[in-house]
């Protein structure tokens, strides 16, 4: 005799059901097809591993002259300059944003809301406005 747990079973025949039919692997394997154990955890994943930055003070001087090219912004808004705005757009989901460049005409500046408002997107707040360029600005000390 065998010093096997199983011993007194593992001769027997297996069991054959004389109701239902034997099942395919692919039968078998379907049954475990709709159980998802961590239903959002792809997401979860992805969603932490998506990178944000943080928002940049902008120094002194460079804040001066942002100033100083909205206050000229002021004057030429009838215009419609061409534009191109690079600002922070704060992330809805995590803590952080990224940076991003628009190009579009000035369509206003809403100096009470801290609002530019151009032709390519909504509002931007200004700020969040890192930098405002443009053929505008050339020859101007700005």
């Amino acid at each position: 005799m065998s010093d096997s747990p199983y011993a007194d079973i593992i001769d027997l025949p297996h069991h054959v059901s004389e109701v239902r039919r034997r099942m395919t692997p692919l039968e078998r394997a379907a049954q475990f097809a709709p159980f998802a154990a961590l239903t959002g955890y792809d997401a979860a994943i992805a969603e932490s591993a998506r990178l944000t930055e943080e928002k940049i003070v902008p120094g002194e001087w460079a804040q001066e002259e942002l100033n100083e090219r909205i206050s000229f912004l002021q004057t030429c808004v009838s215009d419609h300059p061409l534009l191109t705005v690079t600002y922070f757009l704060p992330d809805l989901q995590k803590a952080g944003g990224k940076y991003v460049t628009v190009s579009g005409r000035l369509k206003k500046l809403r100096l009470f809301e801290r609002e530019l408002l151009l032709s390519a997107c909504g509002p931007i707040p200004l700020d969040d406005i890192r930098s405002i360029d443009g053929d505008i600005f050339t020859g101007i000390d700005v």
